[in-house]
């Protein structure tokens, strides 16, 4: 290598991004890669793999692969060992080592790791903030970034000597193997969170729930009211739909008002509010909602409810739907449950107007059919849902937190490999001989 390659190789002391031990070297990537230019645009044989950034996910890399049945352009071919980068909107940060033969994308760099480095370490660097940064601040485009083979071989690059390299890919897959079982589990929680809540709906609104506590009171199913939520409502509305902005004021100025975003099931999410002027009160007073009744979205997640808390009494709502119970015939709670329910999801769907918008009417929801028992069995039912829900709620509260904590941990883990943390670091090693 000639004398200027060999100073442009290596990264001077004021760029490197942070100390490394004294046996690794600050080297631009290109040191140790270079790109593949090998092409084709010619698929005599349809078992050829083809691998587009569809085919990759981050943190999992090529998950999949398709037909080049389908393929008509020019391609990147590559084979086993090299790395895979794409290069097209790098904060999605795709990338893998590629472990059989095929073609890709030309939105994906095929890069051939030199003796210096071996694939894999290269592949786990990709995965480096430093880089990811490196890559997202020299991309160029706006609607579709682009980061382009020349900028990804002057990115930093910390050279370990090759067996540390190795020994660090060892250290991190055997940890991240452990970190992934345990995070396949709480995926398992979150996932099946839906489901059991669904189930417990289900049982709530067919009468399964309290069928034991009914044959205790002498109460047969056959006494539930069944007609529409119309029947058991004083009145269903809607919230503001012409134009609410001309009526939005600063915070210090107006008040409150509810939009989709605010309502989640069985809860409100106490932030991001808009805020309504005096004339905006005045000329929209039947959109103000009170204690008790029930908010369903209209779009977007149509039959999504929640009941209004007295101390968001008097804020007014824009283009959602609000139910006010009838509580001679059904509590809130219920109503609210009910619409949340599969039972009452499929109703709503059944019922949506404008599918292209999912949107959801007061018509609709007037129509839904319902079965209501009476007040104590209402109760009743609540009060055994509820603290199985909330008990729900808090699994898959904790399972996300540990699904946060592990990807924590995976950072933390890459950041101390690529400094020579890990504690397999032997000092005695000779530094990697570039020239």
């Amino acid at each position: 290598m000639a004398k200027k390659e060999k100073m442009d190789a290596l990264v001077p002391v004021e760029e490197q991004p942070y100390p490394v031990p004294e046996n690794w070297r600050w080297v631009r990537l290109g040191a140790v890669l270079t790109s593949s230019k090998e092409r084709t645009d010619t698929f005599s044989d349809d078992s050829i793999k083809y691998v587009g950034l569809e085919h990759m996910e981050k943190d999992r890399g090529i998950i999949s692969y398709g037909s080049v049945t389908e393929v008509k352009s020019t391609k990147n071919v590559f084979h086993p060992g090299q790395v895979l980068y794409g290069k097209l909107r790098p904060y999605l940060n795709k990338h893998d080592v590629a472990s059989f033969s095929g073609v890709c994308s030309t939105d994906i760099l095929v890069l051939n790791v030199l003796a210096e480095s071996i694939p894999e370490y290269v592949n786990l660097y990709f995965d480096q903030k430093e880089f990811i940064e490196f890559a997202m601040a020299n991309s160029k485009g706006i609607n579709l970034p682009r980061v382009s083979e020349k900028e990804i071989m002057e990115a930093c690059f910390p050279l370990a000597p090759l067996s540390e390299q190795r020994r660090i890919v060892d250290r991190i897959e055997s940890l991240f193997a452990k970190l992934d079982e345990a995070k396949e589990k709480a995926q398992t929680v979150v996932d099946g969170f839906e489901d059991r809540k669904a189930a417990i709906l289900h049982k709530a609104f067919t009468g399964e729930l309290t069928e034991k506590w009914r044959s205790k009171k002498g109460i047969t199913i056959d006494k539930w009211f069944k007609g529409t939520v119309k029947d058991v409502c004083k009145d269903i509305k809607v919230g503001i739909v012409i134009k609410p902005s001309q009526y939005y004021a600063e915070k210090e100025m107006g008040t409150p008002a509810f939009r989709s975003a605010n309502v989640r099931e069985f809860h409100i999410d106490d932030f991001d509010w808009v805020y309504l002027n005096k004339e905006g009160m005045d000329l929209n007073k039947r959109s103000i909602v009170h204690t008790g009744d029930v908010l369903i979205v209209r779009s977007g997640n149509p039959g999504t409810a929640c009941v209004v808390e007295e101390r968001f009494d008097g804020y007014n709502a824009i283009d959602i739907l609000i139910a006010v119970p009838d509580h001679n015939r059904i509590s809130s709670e219920y109503l609210c449950a009910f619409t949340n329910s599969p039972i009452g999801k499929r109703l709503v769907a059944e019922n949506k107007r404008g599918m292209a918008l999912a949107h959801f009417n007061v018509s609709g929801y007037s129509q839904l059919q319902i079965a209501v028992p009476s007040i104590e069995e209402q109760n009743e039912i609540m009060k055994v849902i509820i603290p199985i829900l909330q008990k729900e709620e808090m699994i898959e509260e904790e399972a996300e937190k540990l699904l946060i904590g592990i990807d924590s941990m995976k950072k933390s883990i890459l950041a101390k490999a690529f400094r020579g943390e890990l504690g397999t670091n032997d000092p005695a090693e000779p530094p990697v001989e570039l020239f």
